[in-house]
């Protein structure tokens, strides 16, 4: 006795404390106050809802949704954020919201998986209406670091989220019972016992009654983005059908005093929590045991209830049970043992599993399953899994194949949001998804086109000679396009690698040349590349990857050297005047001399040879550009430089001709640069800068490069 009372004064003393505020001060107040304004107390009250079973069926008929089954409120989690329908070659396709992963920012958000996407949300619609995919496995098949993960987490995370939403409720229920889990008495003295597997409380009903109570529900159901009915299948789990059982004989027979024991409470789903999700891991075949998946006995609870066949003294908490009314998913679901998968047979075809020593018993949840191509392989050469092939639904989720997207999947992890303290060149990121694209196509058979220009053209570049026809033929073409390349997690190591390397942290800057180099430095002893010529090819396509880069900062570098607006402005008033007098057969007067002179001829040829107008064509040319002016004139709009893209690129190369050998950019690979060219380089950088997102850094890196090339180029032509 001694030593509890020192326990119990502490307890004492501890709940009649003034919590932190004399002895803290105001800070720990205000910290406080700030925990209390971050909480609901009103939304925690609502997910912890308790009530009798009438209660229950009077919050089913005013919501009938409550009894949806696990694919009807999947499905209807992902199109509560809604999506949008758009066409990419002619062919019609759906983003959903709920890819984008906006319960968590975006922390695992898809990028470019479109249709692999929504042919699995046309499996969970197909399913919630009762097509029968409910009683397949979702296969996710891939190459690894195709998101196979990413989708089954969000799945999980999205039906988790969905559940602590009023539209996503759902119920199950606890008996209230003695310690012996018998009936006792109902005023007092009761203990709770919730069901083991959070079953919905309308199995509670008897079979006979079950059907007019559906028909009642599905009567006032209108579910928003499908058909289908409500629809509640199967038995109690053995536990709550033994006690069940034991009270009706109790009572006589009597369906009301029993259900006087069923306590009615919301649960929210939980991986955490063990609350209808699940996951499970392949491990050691030795140590792989089938009560991972469908429970075990509990042997302290035999010598309560005297046989290990009584349910009472069984833990329904397998990842199939404890899983039900949500998701399972299964982690390389092909690398099971054979006794593993035969449980998933009749998980998936008749949704029953068999506890050890206990009877089929129903559940209702999705099944998911990923595995890569190797495993997917084996699986289909096995003549003895012919059963499980046949019960499964394959999805393949590939790589992107799409440049813009394959960027934003690195400029989430090294976005300047999360990289502080080193700039990252601008296109760094780039490069690096180009690579990693071009490594996913198939070489294209169409003679002329090349697999730089194939990937602009699925990147939605134009390219004369091909339309969305053709290059919807090209898709087709190489089906299998995008199974295989190089991982996104290369990418993303490779760009860490140049991230914290020594010139990166003595510069503060990574630019796309260091991150070229990683990537080609761990070609050699990349693990997934096993023979040479693969070697080869990936280094070649470095090379196309470098040539690209070239022509994209060479280009920078001409607009920011002609972004001069009053010479663009000048030069394109120039060229309109010796237009419009050489398309209405007149002199041009000479500003300088006062006379009237013939149109030059030259300065028109120097820009329209720019954007290849041939001498056949310079007519037309002149005289479409005079139509566009006047065309304009009669809408009230006036001309001006940048108005007509094709003459505003002419321009920009003319006078970056001009200017370039003003600047002399060349000399900048020397060491001996005049002041007069220094501050005309200086003018340029700062563009750089301010237009292109370059610091200092990077712009002097990008100049001295686009240099050396002009001067390699001066070289060769010499």
């Amino acid at each position: 006795m001694s030593d509890a009372r020192p326990n119990a004064m502490l307890r004492t003393s501890l709940l009649s404390a003034d919590f932190p505020t004399e002895r803290g001060g105001g800070a720990a107040a205000d910290l406080l106050a700030v925990i209390e304004s971050r909480l609901d107390r009103r939304s925690f009250q609502q997910h912890h809802w308790e009530g009798d079973f009438g209660e229950y069926l009077a919050t089913a008929l005013a919501r009938p949704a409550v009894v949806r089954n696990a694919y009807q409120r999947l499905y209807d989690a992902i199109v509560s954020y809604g999506f949008e329908k758009y066409k990419v070659f002619k062919k019609e396709c759906v983003r959903y919201h709920f890819f984008s992963d906006p319960i968590d920012n975006g922390a695992d958000g898809i990028f470019g998986l479109d249709f692999a996407l929504m042919q699995l949300v046309d499996f969970l619609r197909a399913a919630a209406e009762g097509y029968g995919t409910d009683k397949r496995i979702l296969l996710l098949h891939g190459p690894v670091g195709s998101s196979k993960s990413t989708i089954a987490r969000l799945l999980k995370k999205g039906i988790e989220a969905y559940s602590r939403t009023d539209a996503g409720a759902l119920y199950s229920f606890s008996w209230m019972l003695d310690e012996q889990c018998g009936p006792g008495g109902i005023d007092g003295g009761l203990h709770e016992f919730p069901c083991p597997m959070h079953e919905e409380p309308l199995l509670l009903v008897p079979p006979e009654a079950r059907a007019d109570i559906l028909s009642r529900l599905n009567a006032a159901f209108t579910p928003q983005h499908r058909g289908g009915q409500l629809r509640v299948h199967g038995e109690l789990c053995p536990f709550c059908r033994k006690v069940y059982g034991d009270l009706m004989r109790h009572y006589g027979g009597d369906w009301k005093q029993a259900i006087k024991h069923v306590r009615v409470r919301r649960i929210i789903l939980s991986e955490k929590d063990r609350v209808g999700i699940g996951t499970f891991q392949p491990k050691d075949e030795k140590n792989q045991d089938s009560t991972e998946l469908t429970g075990d006995i509990n042997y302290r609870k035999i010598a309560l209830f005297g046989s290990d066949s009584d349910p009472r003294a069984f833990n329904f908490d397998g990842e199939l049970n404890i899983a039900n009314r949500g998701v399972c998913e299964f982690i390389e679901v092909l690398k099971l043992d054979v006794a593993f998968l035969y449980d998933l047979l009749g998980a998936s075809q008749e949704h029953l599993i068999k506890p050890k020593k206990f009877a089929q018993t129903h559940i209702d949840e999705v099944i998911i399953g990923h595995t890569n191509e190797p495993e997917y392989k084996r699986l289909q050469s096995n003549e003895m899994m012919e059963a499980f092939r046949d019960r499964t639904i394959k999805i393949d989720v590939p790589y992107n194949i799409r440049l813009d997207d394959e960027v934003r999947i690195y400029q989430k992890d090294f976005g300047p949001d999360r990289i502080r303290g080193i700039h990252i060149a601008p296109h760094t990121l780039d490069v690096a998804a180009m690579w990693a694209v071009l490594s996913r196509l198939e070489s294209p058979k169409k003679a002329g086109l090349s697999l730089l220009q194939k990937m602009k053209l699925y990147n939605g570049k134009a390219i004369p000679g091909y339309t969305e026809d053709s290059i919807r033929e090209l898709k087709e073409e190489a089906p299998r396009e995008g199974m295989q390349g190089i991982s996104p997690r290369y990418i993303q190591d490779k760009i860490s690698n140049a991230l914290v390397s020594r010139q990166a942290v003595e510069e503060k800057c990574i630019n796309p040349f260091m991150v070229l180099n990683e990537l080609e430095a761990g070609i050699g002893h990349h693990s997934l590349i096993n023979d040479e010529e693969t070697r080869k090819r990936f280094r070649e396509l470095l090379s196309v990857v470098k040539e690209e880069y070239e022509d994209i900062i060479k280009a920078e570098v001409q607009r920011a050297i002609s972004a001069d607006e009053d010479a663009i402005k000048r030069l394109c008033q120039n060229y309109i005047e010796n237009v419009r007098a050489y398309t209405q057969h007149e002199r041009v007067k000479n500003r300088y001399t006062g006379k009237d002179d013939e149109p030059d001829e030259r300065l028109m040829r120097s820009i329209e040879e720019k954007i290849d107008i041939p001498e056949s064509r310079k007519d037309d040319f002149r005289q479409e550009i005079m139509n566009y002016i006047g065309a304009l004139a009669l809408d009230g709009k006036k001309f001006e430089y940048n108005t007509n893209a094709r003459l505003y690129k002419a321009l920009e190369l003319k006078l970056f001709e001009d200017q370039r050998d003003t600047i002399k950019l060349k000399n900048l690979v020397s060491s001996v640069v005049d002041d007069e060219t220094q501050q005309k380089i200086d003018i340029v950088k700062q563009r750089l800068i301010k237009q292109f997102g370059y610091n200092e850094t990077s712009a002097t890196d990008v100049l001295n490069y686009v240099a050396s090339i002009f001067a390699r180029g001066d070289a060769k032509s010499k």
